[in-house]
C-alpha cells in the first residue's frame, strides 16, 4: 500500500540523536552523543523497595486508570517543593503531571500555535522542542544567544516587526546543546519583552537543579507575577528518564487547555511511577540525592575538559560547564562539524553535529555537542583520545 502522510508529519526527519543512538548499541561504541543521566544517579534501590509495597498493598489503584492532570500526592508534593525552595507558583497558577518535560512542550504547541503562528527560539535549540513544534506546521525564527543567553535587542527588534508570535521559548539553566546559563539581568528583561508584547515564555527546565558550580540564578518562572511563563520541569534528570515523568506549572486557564491535549495523547502520565515518585519524595531526602548527583558530574566534566586541553591541542573552543550535561565545542570556523563527527564515528566515538540543532538542519555549522554525565571515566579519557586522532588530521 502507498502511504500519503500528512504535510505536518511529511517533512519531519527523524531525531538525529535518536538515530546514533542506535549505534550505540554496539557495546564497543564510546557515546558522547546521548543526554541520559547516568545510572549510578538511579535510586533503583529505594524505588524497587517502594515498587514491592506498592505491589503488596496498592496494586489495585496502581494498575487502574488515573487522572489526567496527575496523581494527587506527586502534584501536591511537587508545588510544595517549586514554592518552598525556587518560588515558582502564585495562586492563579495551577500543575499538571506529564509524560516527561517533551509532552509539555508538545502539548503547548497543541493548545496555542495553528499553522504559520510564530515560534522564537534559542538558537542552537533543543531538537526535540524544534521537531514538536514543526510538527504543528509553525514558523521558527531563532534568536542568536551568547555566554549569557539570548540576545535580548534581536529579540526586542523580532517581537516589534513579527506577527502571530504565540510563545518564546527557551532553556535559561544549562541549555541544550549549548550549556550556556541565561543571567539575571536577561532573564529580567524577558520577561519584561514578554508582558510587553503580551507574549508566553515556555521556561523549560529539565537540568536546572544540576549545578555543581557557580552562583544559583532564580528561574524566570519564580519572578512571573502576571501570568505570563509556563514553567516545563522534570524527574528525568533527577530521579530517572524511563519513568517519563515531568510537569507544567503555569496559569489555570492554561494547564486547563494542557488537560483536555493530554487526554487526546495518552489519557494520563503513567500512575505506577507517579506513585513511586511521590513515595520517594515523601520518604527521602531529594536534595541531598541531588547533590549526590552534582559531585558525579563535577568529576566527569573536569576530567572530560582537562583531556580535551591535553589533547586538542586548542583546536576546538569551549566554555568550562557550571551545571547541566553538555559541553559545546566548536572547531575553527569553516570546518563542518557533521564530517567531523561521521569521522570519529568510524573510530566509534560519537557526538553530536551542531547541525542537530539548528532550524534549518541543513546548516554548516562548526560546533558539535559532547555529553560527560553518561559515559565512565575510562571511556571518556580513551574517547577523548581518539577523537584527538581524527581531529588532528582533521584541523590543519
Amino acid at each position: 500500500m502507498n502511504f500519503k502522510f500528512s504535510e505536518r508529519i511529511s517533512t519531519l526527519q527523524p531525531s538525529a540523536i535518536r538515530e546514533i543512538l542506535k549505534v550505540t548499541q554496539d557495546p564497543t561504541v564510546i557515546s558522547f552523543a546521548a543526554g541520559n543521566p547516568a545510572p549510578e544517579s538511579f535510586p533503583a534501590a529505594e524505588m524497587a523497595s517502594i515498587a514491592a509495597e506498592i505491589f503488596a498493598n496498592n496494586a489495585a489503584s496502581a494498575l487502574q486508570y488515573g487522572v489526567t492532570e496527575g496523581y494527587g500526592p506527586l502534584k501536591e508534593l511537587t508545588a510544595k517543593r517549586m514554592k518552598e525552595k525556587y518560588n515558582i507558583g502564585r495562586t492563579f497558577d495551577d500543575i499538571i503531571i506529564t509524560s516527561g518535560g517533551q509532552q509539555a512542550i508538545e502539548m503547548l504547541t497543541k493548545a496555542l500555535v495553528n499553522e504559520g503562528d510564530v515560534i522564537l527560539c534559542e538558537m542552537p535549540s533543543f531538537i526535540g522542542a524544534l521537531n514538536a513544534f514543526r510538527s504543528y506546521n509553525a514558523k521558527l525564527i531563532g534568536i542568536p544567544m551568547d555566554h549569557d543567553g539570548m540576545d535580548m535587542e534581536v529579540l526586542e527588534r523580532t517581537l516589534q516587526t513579527t506577527q502571530n508570535v504565540k510563545f518564546i521559548y527557551t532553556i535559561p539553566t544549562f541549555q541544550n546543546p549549548s550549556g550556556h546559563v541565561m543571567s539575571l539581568e536577561r532573564r529580567k528583561k524577558l520577561l519584561e519583552l514578554a508582558q510587553k508584547y503580551n507574549v508566553l515564555i515556555l521556561e523549560d527546565s529539565p537540568y536546572f537543579e544540576l549545578r555543581f558550580a557557580g552562583e544559583y540564578v532564580p528561574p524566570i518562572k519564580s519572578m512571573d507575577e502576571t501570568g505570563c511563563v509556563l514553567f516545563s520541569g522534570s524527574y528525568s534528570k533527577i530521579l530517572a528518564p524511563g519513568i517519563r515523568i515531568g510537569f507544567a506549572i503555569a496559569p489555570k486557564e492554561l494547564i486547563s487547555k494542557l488537560t483536555v491535549a493530554k487526554q487526546v495523547s495518552d489519557v494520563h502520565t503513567n500512575l505506577f511511577f507517579q506513585m513511586i515518585a511521590a513515595e520517594y519524595l515523601k520518604r527521602y531526602d531529594l536534595d541531598a540525592h541531588i547533590a549526590k548527583i552534582c559531585d558525579l558530574y563535577r568529576t566527569r566534566a573536569e576530567l572530560m575538559c582537562n583531556r580535551i586541553d591535553e589533547k586538542f591541542g586548542g583546536k576546538v573552543q569551549y566554555v568550562r560547564p557550571t551545571g547541566g550535561l553538555f559541553l559545546w565545542c566548536s572547531l575553527p570556523e569553516g570546518y563542518d562539524s557533521m564530517d567531523f563527527c561521521r569521522k570519529t564515528g568510524e573510530k566509534k566515538v560519537v557526538a553530536v553535529p551542531g547541525s542537530s540543532f539548528s532550524i534549518d538542519e541543513r546548516e554548516i555549522t562548526p560546533s558539535f555537542r559532547m555529553n560527560y554525565s553518561l559515559p565512565s571515566e575510562e571511556q571518556i579519557c580513551k574517547g577523548i583520545d581518539l577523537m584527538a586522532e581524527v581531529l588532528h588530521d582533521y584541523v590543519k
